[in-house]
């Protein structure tokens, strides 16, 4: 589906504001699986994705990883930590092969300084995350299994999906595991909500792949 929504970084640019940027970023690979940025380090970079999608995990104490959201192409990735010269908060991984524009943290605040008007997009993006992150919260608390992996379906299918003439697929290649830690639950509870909404025809799944068949449906219960 890929329209541009209010987290696509380059999407809000203007033309200038895009050039200034890609002539102070160096284009850096990634392969599936590669950290790109590690929870606890200094924020020495900021990264544009470009090509590829990534997840953002953070660790419990035991070890568990808990997924915090996942980033695509013209998303905008570390920027909090180099805005407040804090440790990282996260960790991101390559979901698959990526590319990414890579800047300086210094160079970042020299892009902010030459084009204030970026100033205002960064600021849309961080606040749209942390009323993400206030909702996730409230989920977790508040709304039953099977609600919360409606909710996060339907998310996947409007950010990640692809129409097709039955419903639409969801292109991010997540695990069940993963998709577990981003609802907050056990991996057997959410096979056994993915079971439900199959069995009510809502969906079908296959080895890391989910269709979406009655995405209204699934909008509906998530409420």
């Amino acid at each position: 589906m890929n329209a541009t929504l209010d987290h696509d970084f380059l999407g809000m640019l203007t033309p200038e504001e895009t050039r200034a940027l890609q002539a102070r970023g160096v284009t850096r690979s990634f392969r599936r699986g590669a950290v790109m940025l590690r929870e606890g380090e200094e924020p020495t970079r900021v990264l544009v994705l470009t090509e590829g999608r990534a997840k953002a995990v953070t660790f419990t104490e035991d070890g568990k990883e808990v997924v915090l959201g996942f980033m695509g192409p013209g998303e905008l990735v570390g920027e909090v930590a180099a805005i407040e010269t804090r440790p990282r908060s996260a960790t991101v991984v390559a979901l698959e092969p990526l590319t990414a524009l890579a800047l300086a943290a210094s160079d970042f605040w020299a892009l902010l300084e030459q084009h204030p008007r970026i100033w205002v997009v960064v600021h849309r993006i961080v606040i749209r995350r942390l009323r993400l992150a206030d909702v996730q919260r409230k989920e977790f608390s508040g709304s039953n299994i099977i609600g919360r992996v409606s909710r996060r379906l339907v998310e996947l299918s409007d950010q990640h999906g692809r129409e097709e003439e039955d419903g639409v697929t969801i292109t991010l290649p997540l695990s069940q595991e993963e998709l577990a830690g981003w609802t907050g639950a056990s991996r057997e509870a959410v096979t056994k909500a993915l079971r439900t909404l199959r069995d009510l025809g809502w969906i079908d799944t296959g080895r890391r792949s989910i269709s979406v068949r009655d995405r209204e449906a699934l909008r509906r219960f998530a409420r």
